[in-house]
């Protein structure tokens, strides 16, 4: 149990990490392979099934092999 006055707050923790930006997001930021990989979490949001994104797991391998 917390002692009283603690300040441990989730949802002031919730928000917190929100304002900060995803470590692999701002990685894949950097690479110029943003957009590709936006939409490959789309299709893998829609479809439920990386094997129907195979266009988009492509894309996004071929832009991310490019830039190293």
């Amino acid at each position: 149990m917390a002692k009283p006055g603690h300040a441990w707050n989730r949802s002031r923790l919730l928000e917190e990490d929100e304002d900060e930006e995803d470590p692999v997001d701002a990685m894949i930021s950097r690479t110029g392979c943003m957009a590709q990989h936006r939409e490959l979490q789309e299709c893998m949001a829609a479809r439920q099934d990386w094997r129907h994104c195979q266009p988009q797991v492509r894309a996004f391998g071929e832009c991310m092999a490019r830039r190293q």
